[in-house]
């Protein structure tokens, strides 16, 4: 059943008004193209925003970091500079200075006559004293608490 239109209404409506009791059209399709024209712009945002994140994950660890750290600062403080800094840093080659320090290292091991290694095992253990020095040190600790001269 047609419903009569108003007497007052024009004969003929445009195609966007729809009658009562059935669904807007013209709402559904600006509905869906608002979502996804935020959704698009969002994913473009962050496609942007990760930019340096992407180009230093070829870089060093702590580069890559360094990084990721100012791209969240801009992401939640909103200033640029933190994003740019990101981006330059990102575009920098940082010389690698510690393999030729280790391998300079490997190579006085290897000359020495040690493991690979075990020099940075000896070097963090502090050295034992001598036997000598060890009793030279209790005597004198035993005659500073008897109470006699240390240089008799």
């Amino acid at each position: 059943m047609t419903l009569p239109i108003h007497p007052v209404a024009t004969h003929h409506l445009p195609a966007f008004i729809t009658a009562p009791g059935q669904t807007d059209v013209l709402l559904v399709v600006a509905i869906v193209t608002l979502l996804g024209a935020v959704l698009g712009v969002g994913l473009i945002f962050l496609r942007l925003h990760t930019l340096p994140e992407r180009m230093a994950h070829k870089a060093h660890k702590l580069q890559f970091e360094i990084v990721a750290v100012l791209g969240l600062l801009a992401l939640f403080t909103h200033i640029h500079l933190f994003w740019v800094a990101g981006l330059l840093l990102a575009l920098i080659e940082i010389p690698d200075f510690w393999n030729p320090l280790r391998r300079m290292a490997g190579s006085l091991e290897k000359m020495a006559g040690q493991a690979p290694g075990q020099g940075a095992d000896e070097a963090e253990a502090p050295p034992e004293p001598a036997p000598v020095q060890a009793e030279a040190k209790r005597e004198e600790i035993k005659r500073d608490q008897d109470g006699a001269p240390a240089h008799a």
